[in-house]
């Protein structure tokens, strides 16, 4: 019996124990296929026992290997717990925009792990979108962000570790004198005629834009042109007022003056926000995100996708992981 076991091949084991699969365990924990495999070897060899029973078709524990799954899962969190106590460092989280008077989705995660670690600092950053905040992630300038996982590059996607949080249904902000304000919710159908603004001029939310353009093109629509967009409620009410198109957002977004969010449906689309940031952080203020994250989205449905729903393949995909 060997005197040490890297914690890494305790958490490549964990990992294809939990998923029974190889592929996904890799995805999960952002590494090649052959790494975790290599790392899983080491430990069988290590040990002198086989974990799994591997065929062409099927993974599947051994029984050693399930008396170890707990036993690798404590022996994780204690890591990192015990990594997470010289971080005291202070955590600078993206939620996109301030929601004004209506907290939003992000903001109500911060709050909610602000209120689970006092002792922690949470610092709200304001990037504006995933795209521009996933390159602050990168540059350590940022630890957390929220947003469309699903819109950024494979590449970027690789060196970053993803949750989804919730399950948002889209809406469209109407200046009031448009003819569709007087309906309570927009049926897709009727955007026909009516270019809808999905921000194809900002890069940073270029995220977002994905999501829009793949709306519009499965469902026969189309696109304003693309223009700068406005930063902040007084500058939305006017960019809103001069171009007058409808404006793609989602039904909690924050109130515009002059104009009107109306849910869209049949069907209805959905966008799905998850918490972003890089992996191996044992900030026990990412803890606190997660933790919230999962208890809020438990408590409220937020992960739950109402039948007939749209969603992107990519994003509907994140969510079965």
């Amino acid at each position: 019996m060997p005197r040490d076991v890297h914690p890494r091949l305790l958490r490549s084991f964990a990992a294809v124990a939990e998923t029974l699969h190889f592929g996904r365990a890799a995805e999960h924990l952002h590494l090649a296929q052959q790494a975790v495999s290599r790392d899983v070897q080491t430990l069988e060899r290590e040990l002198g026992c086989a974990l799994f029973q591997r065929s062409t078709r099927s993974v599947e524990l051994t029984e050693t290997g399930a008396a170890l799954l707990p036993k690798a899962r404590q022996l994780l969190e204690l890591q990192g717990e015990i990594t997470a106590l010289g971080d005291t460092r202070t955590l600078l989280v993206d939620v996109n925009s301030p929601g004004g008077d209506r907290e939003l989705t992000a903001e109500r995660v911060l709050a909610a792990a602000r209120r689970r670690r006092p002792e922690t600092e949470l610092l709200a950053r304001y990037c504006g979108g995933l795209t521009a905040a996933a390159r602050e992630l990168a540059a350590h300038r940022l630890d957390a962000s929220f947003g469309r996982y699903a819109g950024l590059p494979a590449a970027v996607r690789s060196r970053l570790a993803h949750a989804p949080v919730r399950l948002e249904p889209m809406a469209v902000f109407l200046p009031l004198g448009h003819p569709l304000a007087a309906l309570p919710a927009v049926p897709l159908a009727a955007l026909a005629g009516h270019p809808v603004d999905v921000f194809a001029g900002q890069p940073d939310t270029a995220e977002w834009t994905d999501l829009g353009l793949r709306l519009l093109a499965e469902h026969g629509l189309a696109a304003a042109p693309g223009r700068t967009p406005p930063v902040g409620a007084a500058e939305f009410a006017r960019y809103l007022s001069r171009h007058g198109s409808p404006i793609l957002t989602t039904t909690d977004g924050p109130d515009i003056p002059g104009g009107v969010a109306r849910p869209l449906v049949d069907p209805m689309p959905l966008s799905l926000v998850g918490l972003v940031h890089r992996p191996g952080s044992g900030h026990p203020g990412l803890a606190a995100l997660r933790e919230s994250a999962a208890e809020l989205a438990a408590a409220e449905g937020w992960l739950e996708r109402p039948p007939g729903s749209w969603l992107p393949s990519e994003d509907a995909a994140l969510l079965r992981r």
